[in-house]
């Protein structure tokens, strides 16, 4: 069994898209339109086999709740590993992302939280090296 496709709730799908393409260099997968809505995915430039992250509309009341629980707590809706934090930061910052939090020493590992500008903080994680 493995991971497919995971998803995080947006407020607009074409939005995202660009935040999660231009911005963190995603590159778009899928897109099929289904209605008012479409199924939006992206992926790693490294991996585009790999896991799928499905940019899915927010139109649930739930969904939302979900989203502004978790913002207002200050709780990342996912998070993705990065081989330099320290230069992510600097990258993303010059790009105009902005953090909520900056590279952080957590143990063996570093973070960051940045907002995605579609309802989301993004976790950014920096594994120990091996």
């Amino acid at each position: 069994m493995s991971i497919h496709v995971t998803s995080v709730f947006v407020d607009d799908q074409e939005k995202a898209l660009d935040f999660y393409t231009d911005k963190l260099g995603f590159e778009k997968k899928t897109d099929i339109p289904m209605g008012e809505a479409r199924w939006l995915t992206v992926v790693s430039p490294a991996a585009r086999d790999g896991v799928e992250l499905l940019l899915e509309p927010d139109a649930h009341p739930v969904a939302r709740q979900y989203k502004e629980g978790l913002v207002a707590d200050g709780i990342p809706a996912t998070s993705f590993a990065v081989d330099d934090i320290h230069a992510e930061h600097e990258r993303l910052t010059g790009l105009g992302v902005e953090f909520t939090q900056p590279p952080t020493a957590m143990g063996p590992v570093t973070t960051a939280v940045l907002d995605d500008t579609c309802g989301n903080l993004i976790q950014l994680t920096q594994l120990p090296r091996a």
